[in-house]
């Protein structure tokens, strides 16, 4: 099925600098993991008219601080969406839960206070364990997960840029 918009497809028209920029940041815990996101993310983002050129790549420690690096580079205004990825593990300790509800809270406030889309592939499973069952679930999960965040990121996009002035 072709869900290209007739913004999207505009954007593919459209020559390299004059495309909207985006930018990427990744948490680092889990790298090895949350690395299969932005492959993913890099390769599906191009079918819908970008370049690699297009996308700044950024990386935090780990997820706690992707909420506070994704509001700088939205109060930057450069860019037309941020993409924040990170995994945020179940370790058997009670931190898991306040981290992960900080951090999509945070990358949600981030843009309702900015105007900028931000987009979470930050994922928070229970009970994980680095044994190679879950690892190669969550690797093959981000490359899922980047897809679908590219295809969203796009579209919303596009969409934005469609709004009437008024709208905005």
């Amino acid at each position: 099925m072709n869900t290209t918009t007739q913004h999207e497809a505009h954007a593919i028209a459209q020559p390299a600098g004059s495309r909207p920029r985006l930018a990427f940041v990744q948490a680092c815990w889990h790298r090895d993991i949350v690395d299969q996101c932005r492959t993913a993310f890099l390769q599906a983002i191009q079918t819908h008219g970008y370049a690699a050129g297009d996308i700044d790549f950024h990386e935090v420690p780990g997820a706690y601080e992707l909420p506070l690096h994704a509001k700088r580079l939205a109060g930057s205004g450069r860019y037309a969406g941020i993409v924040a990825a990170g995994l945020v593990v179940d370790g058997g300790i009670y931190r898991h839960d306040f981290v992960a509800r900080a951090v999509i809270d945070g990358l949600m406030h981030v843009q309702l206070e900015t105007g900028t889309p931000v987009f979470s592939a930050v994922l928070t499973p229970h009970h994980f364990h680095g044994g190679d069952e879950h690892v190669d679930f969550f690797r093959e999960h981000f490359l899922v997960k980047g897809a679908e965040v590219a295809h969203a990121c796009a579209q919303t996009v596009a969409r934005l840029a469609a709004l009437p002035a008024a709208v905005a």
